[in-house]
């Protein structure tokens, strides 16, 4: 109690390994970072392995996830050194710079090709618009400089006689050489003709093939099959037998280039008000660089590649109905499943994902179990997203990721299939719509056998997205979190100081090491009067707590404000204490940690003035 007193104060202090002094200057507050936004984690495919024993992998992935180093410190594994790049241009690389600017090309001729700004494929050169009028459309004497006929070879090898001289006399023709000659000459009109429509009918069936190969449509001429198969059929009969060849060129040309424009327009072209991603206009400013960059880092910066994923992401949040989903209101339920909470070390907003509170069958059945539901809640988790991203910082150099933390602890599991469903097909809309918004994925409270799913997929991730991953089992889940987020801005439910109370998310956390079997001490200098304030966590607990105030004066006694006690892991997680200090001095507290295990020790404190 703090009226308990003693006689002496230097009796008071108990003989400890380790004393840490803070002065009694107010910690500076950190400034708050920027706004959040969240992302799905990869779904749980099925698994055909036999399933690993729970003492095993648990001892796998507690090596895995965490080795001692010479401060007898815990590393996270190697798989989560992903540096993420830098959204600056002048950090680019010189191929990097290439590819962004033809990237900006292929959309600025997008939205120059048409008066309505739409975003189609660039136009081809002439030359290449030429080449694919004479595949898709052959005219009479288009079918005569691309196909050459057995009968119009002769004539081509007589042509250079004339030029070559020579004395000798040319040798008659035979009578039976005239007649052949004669008969050849009747015939060749329509073994021509049969040739042209035999090649014209290969060469559409080659077209049509090739075609419907391709996943993607390259330049004004690039049609699907359907296209193709119209526009032959719909020149082909607009073709007049008896109108000259040089009068037809003209008419087919201009219903070629109509019907390519058209198909165009049909195919690729987006409304103006979408030539904007995420609120940022295309093109408008050095916030859009941000934006391209993500989709070629997202393709390899493959630019052809990248600008087809582009244009795909507009046409779907067109289709999708991003504009109005973002104001419909969609209910709470979901409200502790999935949330933003805090920053990283780095600033990069944390979303958390709660997989455990499945577990409520209600909360389950109401969100999973049937196809509307599921498709709600598709379109709450787009939302979520989508709100989130518009926070976010798109200016080079900017925060624009986030770190996802999921929670895996009471997962539903592989057995899940309405769970399994819903991930799968939220995960397949955010990897081809939203590239390169994931900082880290930080999977905590892992359970066995999710280690065995992981070590199946993991071959075939890229060694980029593996080294995004970080992975610990329950009794590492609260240090690993600490590696990449400081304890203030990690809710208390995961091992944090961040709650509502007294103290913010700004008010910085001490973290102190206690070694197996030691007693550790930590001093508050005070000179004036006051009221102090603090907090106190150990993760974990087990371990005794107790706290003192010891005047400076040596006449003085020591108060007792927190008698030692044992603080067992299942009782409060943050003991908060005050003290009203009358006269310089200082507050010990003391952690005496009996276990053979190292304990994180977290504090914080704070003095407000008083006038009594």
């Amino acid at each position: 109690m703090a009226d308990e007193v003693q006689n002496t104060a230097s009796d008071v202090v108990p003989q400890v390994d380790e004393v840490v002094v803070v002065p009694d200057v107010p910690q500076a507050e950190k400034s708050p970072a920027a706004a959040a936004v969240g992302k799905e984690p990869p779904p749980v495919p099925e698994s055909d392995e036999e399933p690993v024993k729970p003492k095993q992998v648990e001892e796998a992935l507690e090596t895995e996830v965490s080795k001692p180093d010479v401060d007898d410190q815990e590393k996270v594994p190697q798989s989560g050194s992903f540096k993420e790049e830098s959204s600056r241009v002048a950090d680019l690389l010189e191929n990097e710079k290439k590819a962004l600017e033809e990237l900006k090309q292929l959309v600025q001729e997008a939205l120059n090709k048409h008066e309505s700004g739409g975003l189609a494929m660039p136009q081809q050169p002439e030359a290449a618009k030429e080449d694919e009028k004479k595949e898709l459309v052959v005219t009479e004497n288009e079918k005569k400089e691309v196909v050459v006929t057995e009968d119009e070879k002769e004539p081509a090898k007589e042509e250079p006689k004339d030029e070559v001289v020579t004395d000798e006399p040319p040798i008659p023709k035979t009578e039976t050489e005239t007649e052949t000659e004669t008969v050849a000459e009747a015939k060749k009109e329509p073994e021509k003709e049969e040739t042209i429509n035999l090649l014209e009918t290969e060469g559409i069936e080659e077209k049509v093939a090739a075609t419907a190969v391709s996943d993607t449509v390259e330049d004004d001429g690039a049609k699907t099959v359907e296209a193709i198969e119209e526009t032959i059929v719909s020149v082909s009969s607009s073709v007049q037998p008896e109108q000259p060849a040089a009068a037809k060129e003209p008419a087919e040309a201009d219903v070629v280039l109509e019907e390519t424009q058209e198909d165009a327009k049909t195919e690729d072209q987006v409304p103006p008000e979408d030539m904007s991603i995420w609120g940022i206009p295309l093109l408008a400013d050095e916030r859009s660089d941000v934006i391209l960059l993500k989709f070629l880092r997202a393709r390899d910066f493959k630019v052809k590649d990248a600008f087809a994923m582009l244009k795909n992401t507009i046409r779907w949040r067109k289709e999708f109905g991003i504009d109005e989903l973002i104001e419909q209101d969609l209910g709470d339920d979901l409200e502790k499943v999935v949330f933003m909470h805090g920053f990283d070390k780095e600033g990069h907003p944390v979303c958390y994902n709660v997989y455990g509170e499945f577990q409520n069958k209600e909360l389950y059945q109401k969100t999973f179990s049937d196809e509307e539901k599921r498709q709600k809640f598709l379109r709450w988790r787009i939302q979520f997203l989508e709100k989130s991203i518009r926070i976010l910082d798109f200016r080079p150099g900017g925060i624009c990721t986030i770190v996802q933390v999921n929670d895996l602890k009471n997962s539903p599991g592989p057995a899940k299939w309405e769970l399994r469903q819903a991930t799968k097909q939220a995960l397949q809309l955010l990897q081809d719509n939203y590239p390169e918004f994931v900082a880290r994925q930080v999977f905590i409270n892992v359970p066995w056998w999710y280690l065995a799913v992981n070590r199946m997929i993991s071959p075939f991730l890229t060694q980029r997205t593996r080294s995004k991953f970080v992975f610990a089992g329950p009794s590492k889940s609260a240090e690993t979190l600490f590696r990449y987020i400081a304890a203030e801005q990690v809710p208390v439910k995961y091992g944090g100081l961040s709650k509502d109370g007294e103290f913010a998310n700004t008010d910085a956390v001490t973290e102190i090491t206690v070694k197996p079997s030691a007693k550790h001490t930590v001093e508050f200098p005070v000179t004036e009067t006051c009221l102090l304030t603090w907090e106190v966590r150990v993760v974990g607990w087990d371990v005794s707590y107790g706290a003192e105030f010891v005047p400076s004066a040596e006449d003085s006694y020591t108060v007792i404000i927190q008698k030692a006690r044992k603080v067992a892991s299942t009782e409060e997680p943050v003991v908060c204490n005050n003290f009203k200090i009358g006269e310089p001095g200082k507050v010990i507290l003391t952690i005496d940690n009996p276990t053979s295990k190292k304990k994180k020790l977290l504090y914080r404190l704070k003095t407000k003035p008083t006038s009594d």
